[in-house]
């Protein structure tokens, strides 16, 4: 798909010369690793000409990498920073053409003193994209503050390993929840003129063995009907500004170097005008990692000739020898240079970048009103929100809620029950960036679960010990730890992870396991609390799904929450409490062995339990679960008998709090299609609804959702929706109904869905 240019931007084309089109093609990042932290695969490669700004700049340059989110750095330091680059393009550039700068976002904006808000996984729990909206905006309002112009986020890959240690970054295993949920935060971030980057495009998350960056071996059906969906409803309906592909290759095909994916699928099927920005050094992957050129003018030539548009962090690639010349008049090379340029320059005339001048007052400004920090209470007041909802009451034998008052004596045990970065995800600057400055102070108030539980129970004795690290197998503070709970009346044991980088942690980039076992002699340390016989509550707070089943079985009651920020630790004790009613609920199973993995709930009926296997496939805990202070009940489920293969299905239900305290509740439609020409799942989610009810209050929800939620690509990979019957249910998660399911009869012709079918359920509750 050709992108109409304005005239000044044709203009300004017509006028550059191969270098200046280069160099507004790359990236520079200036002082990555100058503190010794690696914090992209490959960054110790990045040559030192590669953040020589002033000689890498001389033609011009496209994007700043990571100004506040390289090293601590304070908002008015970074803007004078900021104020200086542009300046220099200003005075030595022949263009004048202004820097795009972009950061990481993926917790809140990965800077220093910043809004820390909780992992995606942990969005995913609250199943609310109003929540996620109001976090993106947030977010987005923070960098507008200084300048930025693109984040890189969301994620929407869709987990089919708990292996993998990038699940935390993830919104679980539903293509649909990603998508809507994905969509919430583009809008909210794209709403203060930010650019959105959705990563990682596509399939990333289904390496073999969990592995990052391991090859992914996924048939075309599977790429177009769970990988795909999540990003074809943020392009189509959130209109999201940027896309990264993923490192992976596919059957053989790395994704940076895919047309089929970048510009049959993205360009000319989706209409999107947006850039593609490479992965962090996925250019040079082509060489180094996949094999498939043989230097780097021939990688930097296949990426753009694929449709990428911008290489990031640095240009490398772009900037090798051979590169120049190979862009000859008339030739396919320079015809994919200027369509790259194009685009690049039509983002940068949407910024104001076109403009220098005008850019550079207008930062000279933000600098004037630059806030010492960038964690407002209106933005903590947002992080508290997903937090609260968040929080999954997985298991509950009558312990919870322990009530202040109730209870004299509490042991806090574990080793994430007094550490701070237990409660950030892997790419927040804590643990992405002050990991490797370890002197430097966060600068962001984030008590920890132990001085929220001690905040919570004012008039309890609380004790406290460690028991174990998180991930070495020192038990020398076991004794410590089990006399602590024989003398208390309730033992909340904090387990889980440590948010890393390669390998630094237990979950993270480059932070698989082999085990889903609770990391290091965790699982040790809960048995041995468990043989005190008192009462334990198990906390675990991970980025993953751990086989925890065994111990849950045990346990009085368990409470997980995924990394869940900085107001993490008082939405945990708030739900020990009962000062706040659980409302999470599962978007990713929780198996009960890693033997079964990978694993999704959207399997056929060949991945259910059956009598020609040994292995049973049942999650200990399942996709949608979640418990509850209070009860729900859903009655009335009516649908139409018939609906057309091209039209809609309107399903309706009452909701109703038959419990005695306020609570919120999901309510979830699934369906089935019953014969279809290719296999499909026995149970998908088609839409969903957080239900916030008082105590005896009843809602009705309306589900109007498109039938094309039923579509899949069949023998001749035409996506469609064909004739015959699907099943309807509302079920508390998605392995136990609620209600009897209802067929209904889709009439009429196979019906092809494009890109301009409907996506979205929409939902009325009244």
């Amino acid at each position: 798909m050709a992108l109409a240019l304005t005239e000044r931007v044709s203009h300004l084309l017509s006028s550059m010369t191969v270098e200046e089109k280069i160099a507004q093609l790359q990236g520079i990042w200036i002082g990555a690793g100058e503190d010794g932290g690696v914090v992209a695969p490959e960054m110790d490669t990045q040559s030192d000409e590669a953040a020589d700004f002033t000689n890498f700049a001389k033609e011009g340059l496209g994007q700043l990498t990571r100004v506040f989110g390289t090293k601590p750095i304070s908002p008015s330091d970074g803007l004078t920073a900021l104020i200086g680059f542009q300046k220099w393009i200003a005075a030595k550039t022949r263009l004048r053409i202004g820097l795009q700068v972009h950061e990481e976002c993926l917790t809140g904006l990965s800077a220093w003193t910043a809004t820390t808000f909780p992992t995606p996984i942990a969005w995913a729990a609250t199943f609310d994209p109003e929540a996620v909206e109001a976090m993106g905006s947030a977010i987005g309002q923070t960098m507008a503050q200084l300048g930025i112009h693109q984040g890189l986020a969301p994620v929407l890959d869709v987990v089919r390993d708990a292996r993998w240690g990038r699940v935390e970054e993830t919104m679980g295993e539903d293509p649909y929840v990603i998508g809507t949920l994905g969509k919430g935060y583009v809008e909210g971030l794209q709403s203060h003129g930010v650019v959105a980057c959705l990563k990682h495009f596509a399939g990333y998350s289904n390496s073999r063995a969990g592995r990052n960056l391991a090859p992914v071996h996924a048939g075309p059906r599977e790429i177009e009907d769970v990988f795909l969906p999540p990003f074809e409803i943020a392009v189509l309906d959130g209109h999201v500004g940027s896309v990264m592909p993923a490192y992976i290759d596919t059957d053989g095909v790395p994704a940076h170097g895919s047309p089929a994916l970048l510009t049959d699928v993205l360009r000319d099927r989706w209409g999107f005008e947006g850039i593609v920005v490479s992965d962090y050094f996925g250019v040079a992957f082509l060489l180094n990692q996949h094999g498939v050129v043989g230097s780097l003018a021939d990688a930097a030539l296949k990426a753009l000739k694929a449709g990428v548009d911008v290489e990031l962090p640095t240009g490398d690639a772009l900037r090798a020898e051979g590169v120049v010349e190979a862009f000859t008049e008339g030739s396919d090379a320079l015809a994919a240079l200027d369509t790259a340029v194009g685009r690049v320059l039509m983002q940068k005339e949407q910024f104001g970048l076109l403009d220098i001048d005008g850019e550079i007052a207008r930062l000279e400004k933000l600098l004037a009103e630059a806030p010492e920090s960038l964690d407002p209470a209106e933005h903590r007041a947002v992080a508290r929100r997903l937090a609260e909802e968040s929080v999954i009451l997985l298991d509950n034998k009558g312990i919870l809620p322990v009530e202040p008052g109730k209870v004299a004596k509490i042991a806090v045990v574990g080793p994430n029950a007094d550490r701070q970065s237990a409660l950030f995800g892997c790419y927040s600057f804590v643990n992405h960036v002050l990991m490797h400055n370890p002197d430097v102070p966060s600068k962001i108030e984030a008590p920890t679960i132990l001085e929220a539980i001690k905040a919570e129970y004012p008039d309890a004795e609380v004790t406290y010990a460690l028991g174990c690290t998180v991930r070495d197998e020192d038990r020398s503070g076991f004794d410590e730890a089990i006399a602590a709970a024989k003398a208390a009346d309730v033992v909340f044991c904090v387990v889980g992870d440590q948010a890393g980088l390669f390998g630094k942690g237990t979950s993270g980039e480059g932070c698989d396991t082999d085990s889903l076992d609770l990391p290091g002699v965790q699982t040790e340390l809960v048995e041995a609390l468990l043989e005190t016989g008192t009462d334990l509550v198990l906390v675990p707070i991970t980025g993953r799904p751990y086989a925890i089943g065994a111990l849950t079985e045990r346990a009085q009651a368990t409470v997980q929450a995924f990394f869940p920020g900085e107001e993490g630790s008082a939405a945990v004790a708030g739900v020990l409490s009962g000062r706040i009613n659980p409302s999470g609920h599962l978007p990713v199973s929780v198996p009960r062995t890693l033997g079964v993995l990978p694993y999704s709930y959207l399997h056929p009926k060949l991945g259910d339990p059956s009598s020609v296997s040994s292995i049973d496939t049942t999650p200990q805990f399942s996709f949608g679960h979640g418990l509850s202070y209070t009860s729900f009940t859903m009655t009335d489920l009516d649908v139409a008998a018939e609906a057309p293969t091209d039209g809609w299905i309107t399903a309706t239900t009452t909701v109703t709090n038959t419990g005695d305290r306020a609570g919120a509740t999901l309510v979830q439609l699934y369906g089935h299609d019953v014969v279809a020409s290719t296999v499909r799942p026995l149970r998908q989610l088609i839409g969903y609804a957080r239900v916030e009810l008082e105590a005896g209050q009843s809602a009705k929800v309306t589900f109007k959702a498109p039938v094309a939620r039923f579509a899949f690509h069949d023998d001749s990979m035409e996506r469609v929706v064909e004739p015959g019957a699907v099943t309807l249910w509302l079920g508390s998660d998605c392995d136990h109904p609620l209600t009897e399911t209802i067929t209904v009869e889709l009439t009429g012709p196979t019906a092809l869905v494009t890109s301009e079918t409907p996506r979205l359920v929409e939902v009325v509750i009244d």
